[in-house]
């Protein structure tokens, strides 16, 4: 089929009544959209809307439970990805789907991979590799092994493995949750040349300003209904983020109040992560709010690593003026500091097992008598959690896993608020979590330094730092680069530390 099919009359694709149960759970409910060639399509809506789960049924990952799709005004029915992927539709999952232990191009390549007589031909896929990564704004080494990599540049990866599939409507499920602005504006760039090549778009993202930069049509579900579907020129952030709420949100970030203290109580001198950070200095007080920013490989998530005891590292740290070794995070645990990972679904939580497992796992030993777990105390710490924290869930016996990604968010706030730190490390708080949500983890995030706890966050979104940071340090190729403070936490600061250029000049390049 070629790209312009679908031109002659009928849209490219028509979903009508599509609708998906799990078990005795409608997440779905007779959802109708059209999509047309050269066109991007938003859907947006809070974590559990529905958004995912229409997206694989699209791409033939879910079968629906009611409900038909047409592709040029002819039925379909999907037998799997494989199927859609023949008939021109390709998903860029939320998720991270490579294979860990494979190179960058080994990972773009794999299971099409291009031979030269009776080998494969290494130098071609390096090459390819490197140049559909290049198109996305970054610069990876094709040989290097996807496990070391970032979340950010495994989702680049990602990103270019599914784009080298013949397509005509691509799907992207949060594709910029982990990229900054700089990889965000190449991406939205690559769209823009999709677009114009008659090429179909649906996009989800909770970053409602890029959804306005990018959409020409912007559809809303709530509640696994579809309750607004609007030409993106006509909608405003502010105008999504009601009709996904069905509220306003006219006050994301929360007022901050002077609770940052003269007390030092984290010292950091010189610490080095080989490989990913050098020489790096700080100093955290009593219930500040410490940002960390910086470009995809600068080296945030590393050097917290490290500081923590999960990376090699080697340098001062200082707790309460005195000096602390930490030879694995169970000894910095001990010592009062959590490291939440960006890696919530791989690192941060047990997905296969259930919530009051997830809570209580970090903090097992103030539930267990003689050898065995309490579990009425264990039941009783989750609906605690559960309250406080707003975790939002049909029972409490569900699995982590099927919790959506503001919920699993929450869940792994408050099992290591279980621990009782004093300093808290999160990075990326709010990674593919609807502006709702956010505005709930920020307003945890300042509870937190009220009680006089220290707060690291490290992240990609700079208005996220900018909103609820006392100071922000800029990292750029393993350095930290500058510190902000004030008036001169300003977007276009961060770009150029994190740069080294003006913001318009990294937008140009990224372009």
């Amino acid at each position: 089929m070629s790209v312009n099919a679908a031109s002659a009359g009928a849209p490219l694709l028509r979903a009508q009544g599509l609708s998906k149960s799990f078990g005795m759970v409608e997440v779905l409910k007779g959802i109708d959209l059209t999509v047309e060639a050269g066109e991007v399509h938003a859907i947006i809506g809070e974590n559990g809307a529905g958004k995912s789960t229409l997206m694989k049924i699209l791409a033939g990952n879910h079968q629906p439970t009611r409900g038909t799709i047409e592709i040029d005004g002819t039925p379909v029915t999907f037998s799997g990805p494989v199927d859609a992927e023949q008939k021109g539709i390709v998903l860029v999952h939320q998720e991270i789907l490579l294979a860990p232990d494979l190179t960058v191009a080994q990972n773009v390549y794999l299971g099409r991979e291009i031979g030269r007589g009776l080998t494969l031909d290494d130098r071609a896929m390096n090459e390819g590799a490197r140049a559909a990564i290049r198109a996305l704004g970054a610069h990876l080494d094709p040989k290097a092994i996807v496990g070391r990599l970032s979340i950010a540049q495994r989702q680049l990866v990602q990103i270019a493995r599914v784009l080298l599939v013949p397509h005509r409507l691509v799907i992207f499920d949060e594709p910029t949750a982990s990229l900054t602005p700089h990889e965000t504006a190449a991406l939205l760039q690559l769209i823009r040349d999709i677009r114009a090549r008659g090429v179909a778009v649906l996009y989800i993202s909770h970053r409602l300003p890029e959804v306005k930069e990018i959409a020409d049509r912007v559809t809303v579900l709530r509640d696994g209904r579809l309750v607004a579907s609007h030409p993106g020129e006509t909608l405003e952030p502010a105008d999504m983020a009601r009709l996904m709420v069905g509220r306003d949100v006219a006050k994301l970030y929360p007022d901050r109040h002077e609770t940052a203290s003269r007390e030092t109580v984290l010292e950091v001198s010189d610490l080095t992560v080989p490989g990913y950070a050098r020489h790096a200095s700080f100093a955290l007080r009593k219930g500040e709010i410490l940002g960390f920013a910086g470009l995809i490989g600068a080296g945030r998530t590393e050097l917290m690593e490290g500081m923590v005891g999960l990376r090699p590292a080697k340098g001062t740290i200082l707790m309460g003026g005195r000096p602390v070794r930490f030879a694995d995070v169970k000894a910095s645990l001990r010592a009062g500091i959590v490291y939440l990972s960006e890696d919530r679904k791989g690192k941060g939580l047990l997905l296969t097992k259930d919530l009051r497992v997830n809570l209580t796992l970090a903090a097992l030993g103030r539930f267990s008598r003689g050898g065995q777990v309490d579990r009425k105390r264990e039941d009783e710490a989750l609906d605690t959690a559960i309250r406080d924290f707003d975790i939002r869930t049909r029972r409490k016996d569900l699995l982590a896993g099927q919790l959506s990604g503001g919920n699993q968010q929450k869940l792994l706030l408050a099992k290591m608020m279980m621990l009782e730190p004093q300093i808290v490390i999160i990075d990326e708080p709010t990674r593919g979590i609807d502006i709702g949500t956010k505005e709930q983890i920020y307003a945890f995030i300042a509870k937190l330094a009220a009680e006089g706890r220290s707060i690291i966050v490290v992240s990609s979104e700079m208005p996220e730092l900018i909103g609820i940071c006392d100071r922000i340090l800029v990292m750029r190729n393993g350095e930290i680069a500058g510190e902000l403070t004030g008036a001169a936490m300003t977007e276009n600061e961060i770009v150029v530390l994190a740069t080294g250029v003006s913001e318009q000049a990294a937008l140009r390049t990224a372009s």
